[in-house]
Formats: C-alpha cells, sequence, structure tokens
C-alpha cells in the first residue's frame, strides 16, 4: 500500500466522479440481518432522510437470540449534514447506547477550518479533515452520487468518531449474488489492507440506487461478520 508505484497508480486512478446530476431519494428505509460466523447476532434498522438541503441517517442496532440477554439496549448512529453537488457531506455523527454510554463516540465536522474533532473515552482530538471525508453511516449513502461504472479503485477517507481512517477498494462489477429481496447484479469493492488488518467487502446495487445490500468484514482473529439487506424501500422526491 505504501510503495510509490502503487500509489501513483492508485491517485491515477480514483479522480472519483460525482453524478452531480443525481437527486438524492426523499427517504430511505433499510432493514438488515447481521450475522457473526454464520450465526445471528442482531437487526439492524435504517433510516435516511433529504429536507431542505440537508441530509439526516439514524441506524439502530439490537441484538438478537443468546447475544439480547447481554445486550439489552440498542446501538444508535446518527449521521447529518448537507447535501452538495457531490453528495452528502458530513457534520455530525454520533454513536451511543445511552447518554452515559463510556463508549459513545462523537465526530464533528468544521469544513471551513478544515478540522474534525472526536470526541470518545473521555477523550477530544482535533485533526486535519481530508476532503470529501466521510463518516461511518454517511460512507454507505455517499455511493448513491458515485459513478462508480467509471472506477478501477475507490479511495475514502472515513471516521467511526474514534479515529480517522484512509481506505483504498478495488472494484468489480457486474457480481451477481442471492439476498432475501432477491437476486442482483451487484458491484462489489474490496478494500486493499495487509495481513494483519481486517478485511472488508461491500456488495452494492445499481438498480437500487448504489445502495449497500451486502457487507463482509473478516477480523483479524479470524471472526466473520456478514450484513445482509432484507427490506428496501426507498422515496422519490
Amino acid at each position: 500500500m505504501k510503495r510509490a508505484a502503487w500509489l501513483t497508480a492508485a491517485l491515477l486512478a480514483v479522480a472519483i466522479p460525482c453524478a452531480a446530476a443525481a437527486q438524492a431519494p426523499r427517504a430511505i428505509s433499510a432493514h438488515y440481518d447481521m450475522f457473526r460466523n454464520g450465526m445471528h447476532i442482531a437487526t439492524m434498522t435504517e433510516a435516511f432522510e433529504a429536507t431542505d438541503g440537508g441530509y439526516r441517517i439514524t441506524r439502530d442496532s439490537e441484538a438478537v437470540g443468546l447475544l439480547a440477554l447481554f445486550i439489552r439496549e440498542p446501538l444508535r448512529v446518527v449521521s447529518s449534514g448537507r447535501l452538495t453537488a457531490s453528495g452528502l457531506q458530513p457534520q455530525f455523527f454520533e454513536g451511543k447506547r445511552h447518554d452515559a454510554d463510556p463508549r459513545r463516540a462523537r465526530a464533528d465536522f468544521d469544513w471551513s477550518a478544515k478540522q474534525l474533532t472526536l470526541t470518545r473515552d473521555g477523550r477530544t482530538d482535533t485533526l486535519n479533515l481530508p476532503p470529501a471525508t466521510q463518516d461511518l453511516l454517511s460512507t454507505m449513502y455517499q455511493f448513491m452520487f458515485i459513478e462508480l461504472e467509471q472506477l478501477r479503485l475507490f479511495e475514502l477517507s472515513m471516521t467511526n468518531g474514534r479515529k480517522l481512517d484512509h481506505f483504498l477498494y478495488t472494484i468489480n462489477r457486474g457480481v451477481e449474488i442471492d439476498t432475501p429481496i432477491g437476486r442482483m447484479t451487484t458491484i462489489h469493492l474490496v478494500k486493499q489492507h495487509r495481513p494483519d488488518e481486517s478485511g472488508t467487502e461491500i456488495w452494492i446495487a445499481p438498480q437500487h440506487r448504489n445502495l449497500p445490500v451486502k457487507m463482509l468484514i473478516l477480523e483479524e482473529d479470524g471472526a466473520r461478520y456478514e450484513q445482509v439487506i432484507t427490506k428496501l424501500e426507498i422515496k422519490s422526491p
């Protein structure tokens, strides 16, 4: 990843064209099942809303089965910000189970000052804010504004409220998968990573406004997490 030749090729390939003419849906409702090593452990409900030049996304994750005996409160993640010609521009991100949650994480985006403020574990850090940075939640909906069909690689700066990461994905088109809402042709994104890092794969559906319909995370310890769409409703403007 740090080799000069690889970076040069990446920079030439990831000048990301945005579908400026694309208009955000008025609302999106999505439901996912989460699995760990094949066992159903949680359900996720997401809601996207676009109003008056802005957007708001919420995700509620709730444990199921045996895990629900130990994790009783749902995890709520929120992202809000502006709608621009290039898509979503986050201004606020937060993830917590409740107001006193010790693992509560928050990100504040100051685009004029080009600063990102992260608040977590009783600490606050201010970092330089790279252009087009997304948060953990807005990333999944920013795909609606990116013409991935024209790219070989996809480059992304993203925060989860605890840290700021930079990712590079390879893009494979025309990948057929089966989902609970039907078989579909997807665009398959695979994160480039070292052997000691976690791996991520994302399948997005052009027929559903480039929204993710499946995600796979492979942890360093071998744990396999899968997120699969079970219901999707898109309301046009």
